[in-house]
């Protein structure tokens, strides 16, 4: 079996997988790197083009974007650092090989919040209004990102004799030297596969909450609520989990409670306070308002021409 066959025995077929989608001048372009490309371009395209309907900026879809992806990235790289510290601080120079792997997604998501927190402290804009809009994407974000997990091999569960159980060569080895207590020659949870449909649904539903919801911060928990909830079960699935020390304690499955949590009380004080949502104020469409003044002026001047 080669290392790139992925194969999906109970279903009787197999697929040839290649981390690397090619190389330019002696650098290789993985298709994780392509995967999470598009995820953003889409991601964007789409708040971008229903800004509108939603009485949203434009323009501050690519402010979020901006600010967002970097706080993503140093976020998702501090999170899976902080979990392996005593790995990284044997060398802090590992700390930048980002091209090795180690990224986290909750510490993406956390990275990315608090860098649009700061953007909107910045431009004086109401942050639940941008989060309850902005938030809606991450699901989606995440569902094709996940599949970047597939081409690399990695993010996969424990063995199992469900139909879909898939292994390859890569898994076998991994599964031989980290997890004595299962049997490499067995196939394993595509976990990856998991978190990608239930992120396809959840974008679906964040659609729905964001179009009728009339308070402040529901579109936002309900992220919180439903992908905390999911997380903490396929958490306990995977092999390759960030734990808490040498406690035992799976960090995501943590964390997870803990969103919850905040998630559902966010509600309840919303509904209590009856908090209801609020619009972006003008300042936010001031480019939109230059660009429209400048093109009457044009049309004018065109006029007296």
């Amino acid at each position: 079996m080669s290392i790139d066959e992925v194969k999906f025995p109970y279903l009787g077929f197999s697929v040839n997988v290649d981390p690397v989608a090619f190389s330019i001048g002696g650098f290789e372009i993985y298709w994780y790197g392509i995967i999470i490309g598009v995820a953003i371009l889409l991601c964007g395209f789409l708040a971008v083009r229903q800004a509108k309907s939603h009485r949203f900026s434009e323009d501050l879809v690519y402010d979020i974007l901006l600010s967002g992806l970097p706080g993503a990235l140093i976020g998702a790289r501090l999170y899976y650092v902080a979990f392996e510290w005593d790995y990284y601080s044997q060398d802090i120079r590992r700390i930048f090989d980002i091209h090795s792997g180690g990224l986290a997604v909750y510490g993406g998501v956390i990275g990315a919040v608090i860098a649009v927190y700061i953007m909107c402290r910045i431009k004086k804009l109401p942050f639940v209004t941008v989060l309850d809009y902005a938030i809606v994407y991450i699901p989606l974000g995440q569902a094709i990102g996940r599949w970047g997990n597939f081409f690399n091999q990695e993010a996969f569960g424990t063995t199992t004799n469900l139909p879909w159980g898939m292994t390859s060569q890569r898994i076998y080895n991994y599964i031989a030297a980290n997890c004595p207590n299962l049997d490499p020659s067995m196939p394993v949870h595509p976990t990856f596969l998991y978190e990608s449909l239930f992120n396809i649904f959840l974008f679906g539903f964040l659609l729905y909450v964001r179009n009728y919801s009339e308070h402040k911060f529901e579109t936002t928990t309900a992220y919180m609520v439903c992908y905390g909830f999911i997380r903490f079960i396929i958490e306990g699935l995977r092999t390759d989990s960030l734990y808490i020390g040498n406690s035992g304690i799976r960090a995501s499955q943590l964390l997870s409670i803990v969103i919850i949590i905040a998630g559902l009380v966010l509600t309840l004080v919303s509904h209590w306070n009856d908090m209801r949502r609020t619009a972006l104020p003008s300042s936010a469409f001031a480019s939109l308002r230059a660009d429209a003044g400048k093109s009457k002026k044009t049309e004018e001047d065109k006029k007296e021409a």
